[in-house]
């Protein structure tokens, strides 16, 4: 036998004890109605609340809404309407209109009629008023008058049991504050009702009628219908009914079988149709180490393992259907300038074709306690309420991604909450109530926690350093990042979601620095050929400036470049720009270091 839900339940209790009701919360789903005694429906409130009434002994059932006046919940203007308009004393005719004076007038009316008991659902209850705390005369005329009739109303006995049952008035609201305080609370003859999102239980009654409308649903083996239903019932955690009545309703129209259903979950959530993860080209993802390597120097363990997880999120391998996690995540760790943001852009380039193609978020900007509005969206009633998060905006428009959150140590720890709910559920809800989805996206996160550590006075000192193996430097990284989660946050749940995926970068060590040293050396002396030069170096001043550029490793790479610019690039445009010539051959002969580089530069 299917039991009704709570507020169902509820609502029968005190039929023959309140004379009015306030339906509040999750009104605008589609309710879960046993209308046999192992089958549920989904059905619209109105139609959900007619059957029970009608079951109670109710004769009419009535439904008015502010722009329609009066009709059956059926939603049909017939004969039947006419006649519960004239049983509860009503007359025949169907006004229409605002509803305010309509409602004053018929309420006491109707709750002071004396025939068989009769229902009036009160639908958009929440557009009868423009602001609940300031009513205007008509506002305040039409709740006196509904107070009034809620206090005089008797109840009369009736049917075989000769339960006392009142001409009952259902006010239908999004939020109990739409309808004044003073009429809601503190009144001891109205009741309000909360009605909840579908849980997990209610979920899995509906689910199994539903899925039985899909093609070729009743050729299908018992034992893949029962897998296919609890799937259908976790994959749509979080979902309303009329969602879940929509996924079905996408499966008919693409002609998906029972056991295709996670397909039909995930394209409603991320509008795929095809997964994309599967049409990527694996050849290039097989041949891409060479690839990665021209890009990213003296990483080889970093780049096999973020290969790894490429290749597990499109083999799908491990992955649960029935989980909407994120197909891939990392933790990239390590020194400044080694190589982790070129990484993440480079496999965005190896699987979009465009390094820009990926999301990232500079989490140093999100340090503030309230930073969490500007990747969510702000709340209702705050300023930049309809601009959306950036987060969830971008991943709306990009749900196929790499997304990479920068520096995450900086992020305030209010916001690492909500990464936990995109590593745990691959979902988050944005400020204005959108659920966005990160089931098709790998995440990223980059930080140069460990590289320092915080001794017992306060003073941060070296934790780490390069003339240590790599395996001592990615032990200790790993401690300081774990003592930081556990310790200082009190956040072990993230380390635990993010698993054995963390990824500690190495020193730029020297044999490495030269190499990054020939090729950005190389790719500046390429980029004068567009301004007309050719520019080449003596092997003596090519010596002097490898020894100025890679004399100190710290900053990794992207120090390398800085003294590039500083000895190479600044005096050779320099001196370029002060020869006069618009083009020509040159050899820079030799680097001449001081407060400000100068170069040799010869005309061939």
């Amino acid at each position: 036998m299917t039991t009704k839900t709570r507020w169902l339940r509820d609502l029968k209790r005190f039929l023959p004890l309140k004379s009015q009701f306030v339906l509040t919360g999750n009104v605008r789903d589609l309710q879960a109605y046993p209308i046999a005694p192992d089958t549920v429906a989904p059905l619209p409130l109105a139609l959900a609340l007619d059957h029970e009434l009608r079951a109670c002994g109710y004769r009419d059932v009535l439904l008015f809404s502010p722009m329609s006046g009066f009709e059956t919940p059926g939603g049909i203007d017939s004969a039947d309407l006419q006649q519960a308009l004239q049983n509860t004393g009503l007359g025949s005719e169907n006004p229409r209109g605002m509803g305010l004076d309509v409602l004053a007038q018929v309420l006491p009316t109707f709750s002071a009629s004396n025939g068989e008991p009769a229902a009036l659902i009160i639908d958009f209850a929440s557009r009868l008023t423009n602001r609940s705390d300031t009513l205007t005369l008509q506002e305040h005329a039409l709740f006196t008058t509904a107070q009034i009739a809620c206090h005089r109303a008797s109840s009369r006995p009736f049917g075989p049991n000769r339960q006392p049952y009142y001409n009952t008035i259902i006010w239908v609201v999004d939020r109990e504050s739409d309808l004044p305080d003073w009429f809601t609370l503190d009144n001891p003859r109205l009741r309000t009702i909360p009605i909840s999102p579908p849980d997990g239980h209610t979920r899995a009654s509906l689910s199994r009628t539903l899925l039985r409308s899909l093609p070729e649903a009743e050729k299908t083996p018992t034992s893949v219908f029962e897998k296919s239903a609890d799937a259908f019932v976790s994959l749509t955690e979080g979902l309303l009914l009329t969602d879940m009545n929509a996924i079905v309703q996408l499966g008919r129209n693409e002609d998906l079988r029972v056991d295709e259903i996670a397909a039909a979950v995930r394209r409603y959530k991320v509008g795929v149709t095809d997964d994309p993860w599967k049409r990527l080209d694996r050849n290039k993802i097989t041949n891409a180490e060479h690839f990665i390597r021209s890009r990213v120097k003296g990483q080889e363990h970093a780049i096999a393992h973020m290969l790894d997880i490429i290749k597990r999120a499109v083999t799908g391998i491990g992955r649960s259907p029935t989980n909407g996690r994120p197909r891939g995540v990392a933790f990239f760790a390590g020194p400044t300038g080694v190589g982790k943001t070129e990484l993440a852009k480079t496999i965005t380039s190896l699987l979009f074709g465009d390094e820009t193609a990926y999301i990232r978020f500079d989490m140093s900007e999100f340090s503030a306690e309230h930073a969490d509005q500007r990747l969510l969206g702000a709340p209702p009633g705050y300023v930049g309420y309809d601009a959306g998060g950036e987060l969830t905006n971008a991943m709306r428009e990009k749900p196929f991604s790499i997304v990479l959150f920068d520096e995450i140590e900086k992020a305030h720890p209010r916001i690492l909450d909500k990464f936990l709910q995109i590593l745990d559920d691959g979902v988050l809800t944005s400020g204005r109530g959108d659920r966005v989805y990160f089931s098709e996206a790998v995440i990223i996160f980059t930080s140069n926690l460990g590289i320092y550590r915080t001794e017992a006075t306060g003073a941060r000192t070296l934790n780490v350093s390069a003339d240590q193996e790599h395996e001592v430097v990615a032990a200790k990284v790993r401690e300081e990042i774990e003592n930081h989660f556990k310790l200082s946050l009190n956040r072990p749940e993230i380390l635990n979601r993010i698993g054995e995926n963390i990824i500690v970068f190495d020193f730029i060590r020297r044999d490495i620095a030269e190499q990054i040293f020939r090729s950005m050396v190389d790719s500046l002396l390429q980029s004068t050929v567009a301004a007309g030069f050719k520019v080449s170096l003596h092997e003596d001043a090519e010596q002097k400036l490898r020894n100025l550029c890679i004399q100190d490793l710290s900053n990794g790479g992207r120090g390398i470049r800085n003294m590039i610019e500083t000895h190479l690039a600044n005096p050779l445009s320099r001196a370029l720009f002060d020869s006069g010539e618009a083009a020509g051959t040159f050899r820079i002969e030799s680097v001449v270091p001081g407060p400000v580089t100068t170069i040799e530069l010869v005309r061939e």
